[in-house]
């Protein structure tokens, strides 16, 4: 049976990784994104490849635009096994200078579109008896740069949302749970026209225990891993995927 992933911000960046790398897996793929080229771009990259795919430009915070997508998704492929919420926005800016509307908004796409889009997968994916749902956080859930209180109150809810989840919905046969990814470059993962090839100095390099700045490819293998059999223990948990960054003490 052909399975089925839905991916949220899925036109460009690390979406784009995992759109691409569950359709070379042989799973139909559908996107969401608010960037309508690159989202076309992505599925047309996905049926030259032979696979299949869809696209809808949503916001994934305006909860008629999310219940419209899945509709549309469980219309043309009849089922949904995974789901990656990998939308995401940031409103950098001094905390005593952020609006509550800027707060407000990053909240919207990166929790509360995920909290929608994960419960319309989970009506369907209940239904089936089983599914994983994958939240794309953050590193800086767990670390924090100055003024990314927006983004970074976000990313910490997308892990308390992942183990409740897991807990709400195993009975199900779903499993729930985050990545967080550390630096990942996607400046050659936008639409083409604004694609440019990455460049890291040797610094850069050197604070990663493994020697490199990430990829959206880190990312993608990943969600292939949690989304599969071979994690059918894992659930509730946040896997941080930043090359060692987070357990380096450095010093300046």
């Amino acid at each position: 049976m052909n399975k089925v992933a839905v991916v949220s911000g899925g036109g460009q960046g690390i979406g784009r990784a995992i759109a691409w790398k569950f359709a070379a897996q042989g799973y139909s793929v559908s996107i969401a994104d608010l960037d309508k080229e690159a989202g076309f771009e992505v599925i047309r990259r996905i049926r030259q490849m032979g696979g299949q795919a869809m696209f809808l430009r949503a916001d994934v915070a305006d909860e008629e635009a999310v219940h419209r997508w899945f509709r549309l998704t469980q219309e043309e492929y009849g089922r949904i096994d995974v789901l990656v919420n990998n939308a995401g926005i940031s409103r950098n800016a001094p905390m005593l200078e952020l609006t509550a509307e800027q707060f407000d908004r990053v909240v919207a796409v990166n929790l509360r579109g995920a909290f929608l889009c994960s419960q319309q997968a989970a009506q369907v994916m209940r239904r089936q008896g089983s599914g994983s749902i994958i939240h794309i956080a953050s590193t800086r859930a767990l670390m924090s740069e100055p003024d990314t209180e927006a983004y970074s109150a976000s990313k910490g809810g997308l892990l308390a949302l992942a183990h409740s989840m897991a807990v709400s919905l195993g009975p199900y046969g779903i499993r729930v749970n985050a990545i967080s990814p550390g630096w990942i470059e996607t400046s050659d993962w936008q639409l083409s026209s604004r694609a440019s090839a990455p460049h890291h100095s040797e610094r850069d390099q050197r604070q990663h225990p493994v020697g490199r700045v990430g990829t959206p490819e880190d990312i993608a293998e990943a969600c292939l891993f949690l989304a599969g059999s071979g994690s059918g223990f894992i659930t509730g948990q946040n896997l941080v995927i930043d090359g060692g960054m987070t357990v380096r003490m450095i010093y300046d």
